[in-house]
């Protein structure tokens, strides 16, 4: 029997994650978070945070993470994403989430809004996300 790779070992993954990035989308969505996350108020982070700013309005794109257990603190927020036609997928892991924005801490979702730092890099996640979202 041969020695699984870590990052290729299945993980618990809810039933209502989709629509799921791919592998490269995925890179991409971390590579925003990192960026954004140098613009303090250009990233918002955590279940109550977003969620707050999501109901006053604000816009940009929402990352889920698809290991978060029990999934009902959260199943309520793709939703709302969609009745604001707010764009949203889910990554694989909370722990990524959480390095990506250079915190030790997992996060179940953030919230990226646009800055011209990384606008390039947050139109083409934007729009491959919209693409996986008609794939459905």
């Amino acid at each position: 029997m041969e020695e699984v790779p870590v990052d290729e070992k299945p993980l618990f993954l809810s039933p209502i994650a989709k629509p799921m990035a791919p592998k490269k989308l995925t890179k991409k969505i971390y590579k925003c978070i990192k960026k954004a996350s140098k613009q303090k108020s250009y990233l918002r982070n955590g279940l109550k945070d977003v969620q707050k700013h999501l109901r006053k309005g604000e816009t940009g794109l929402v990352i889920f993470a698809a290991d978060v257990f029990p999934v009902e603190v959260m199943c309520h927020l793709p939703v709302i994403c969609e009745d604001k036609d707010i764009p949203y997928c889910y990554t694989p892991s909370r722990q990524e989430i959480g390095a990506a924005m250079g915190v030790k801490r997992g996060s179940l979702i953030v919230l990226i809004k646009k800055h011209e730092d990384y606008e390039e890099l947050y139109n083409e996640v934007k729009e491959a996300i919209r693409t996986l979202a008609v794939q459905l």
